[in-house]
């Protein structure tokens, strides 16, 4: 454990100090969190598997991310969708549910040894994207600013849209839970997510409200609002949990109705959580480089490359390119949404998740999923943003 500490605040400080260069270089902060991963990993194969399926990274792995799901809620910009939110609709509201659908009929067909809960709890894992280890995709001038809006509010918001979803087939699938059918695990989920409405819109819009009052009254300072930014949300997974509520719907929702309720916020409130959020993330990236060498002691089998090649390709860009017929949007710019979906920090977490929570075969066989999705998106989005963009638009 605290080999894996050292060497990953190590990559951390080095990073810090070259990140400049590095860019220019196009070695990202994850790239090099993974390295390290994969290096201290070497040394700590045997305790592995056990360190990561513990009660205890669990709950950091749940806090993390509902620290994500919190800044991507505060992240969008220009009203709850952003500027372009019937495209943003068509895209988390009809095609996200669709490209689960067919990842979760392809690995029914490919993984028949496991039930229709895991390989929908494993589509749910894999599915999300995330811009956080792909930044320079949404900051490339030669990729239309619609577009890069389009993808960075999907981002921020399909993970949150894809939470409940996880959550049920995490309780019908886990092996630590009771629920044995699907209207079992609905009685447990659905209070659940009442539950997380309420304590996410409450927390967040009380919160905003009274911090309107202590900057209006200037009690507060800067400084302290910042602070404030990073504790709400991890005040609000704690209420949800100690409630029975979902605690990552309830980060999500409080991330929407902080941002909603909240008068004469800057861009400078968020920027202490956003900072906690990215070390945090890159923490993921490095014990996803730990988990990448499971790969060896689990084996790589077709079915689980099927799937996460289906998930990288068809699944993802069939239910976009329909979704998308009748827009105003041009075929290139239709093409660019529906293969640009890197995966990042939040599959990781999921990924995490299920493999504390599902018996051993269910749990090895998502794992791997999770590492060959990822670390084949680095590839697949590595060479269609150079295609997609090589070109300079008129």
């Amino acid at each position: 454990m605290i080999p894996s500490v050292i060497a990953a605040t190590v990559v951390v400080l080095l990073w810090s100090l070259t990140a400049g260069r590095l860019e220019k270089w196009r070695v990202s902060a994850p790239m090099a969190m993974v390295a390290a991963g994969l290096a201290i990993g070497f040394t700590t194969r045997d305790v592995l598997g056990s360190g990561l399926n513990t009660e205890i990274a669990q709950h950091i792995a749940e806090l993390i991310l509902a620290l994500l799901l919190f800044v991507d809620a505060t992240a969008v910009k220009g009203g709850y969708l952003g500027r372009d939110g019937r495209t943003v609709m068509r895209l988390l509201l009809v095609a996200l549910p669709l490209s689960i659908l067919i990842t979760m009929g392809v690995g029914l067909l490919v993984l028949p040894g496991l039930g229709w809960a895991a390989v929908l709890l494993i589509a749910c894992i894999i599915m999300p994207t995330d811009f956080a280890p792909a930044t320079s995709v949404v900051r490339d001038a030669r990729i239309p600013e619609r577009i890069r809006h389009v993808l960075n509010v999907e981002s921020g918001y399909n993970d949150g849209v894809v939470a409940p979803v996880f959550l049920f087939a995490l309780i019908l699938a886990g092996s630590h839970t009771q629920a044995s059918t699907p209207v079992q695990a609905l009685q447990t989920a659905v209070p659940a997510a009442v539950l997380a409405v309420v304590v996410g819109v409450l927390v967040g819009g009380l919160a905003a409200l009274a911090m309107n009052k202590a900057t209006a009254h200037r009690w507060a300072t800067e400084h302290s609002t910042r602070i404030a930014t990073v504790a709400i949300p991890l005040l609000t997974y704690g209420v949800a949990i100690a409630v029975g509520g979902n605690g990552f719907v309830a980060a999500f929702l409080c991330g929407i109705a902080y941002k909603a309720a909240r008068k004469d916020s800057g861009e400078a409130e968020f920027v202490l959580v956003d900072d906690v959020s990215a070390l945090c993330g890159l923490g993921m990236w490095f014990v996803f480089g730990l988990a990448a060498l499971l790969l060896f002691d689990f084996g790589v089998t077709w079915g689980t490359v099927v799937v996460a090649a289906v998930a990288l390709t068809v699944a993802r860009a069939a239910p976009v390119l329909a979704v998308l017929l009748g827009s105003d949007l041009r075929w290139r710019d239709r093409m660019t949404i529906s293969f640009l979906a890197p995966r990042g920090a939040a599959s990781i977490v999921f990924g995490l998740l299920a493999f504390n929570s599902l018996d051993n075969e269910a749990a090895d066989v998502s794992l791997t999923i999770m590492v060959i999705t990822v670390l084949g998106s680095v590839l697949v989005h590595g060479v269609s943003t150079s295609l997609l963009t090589g070109r300079k638009r008129p």
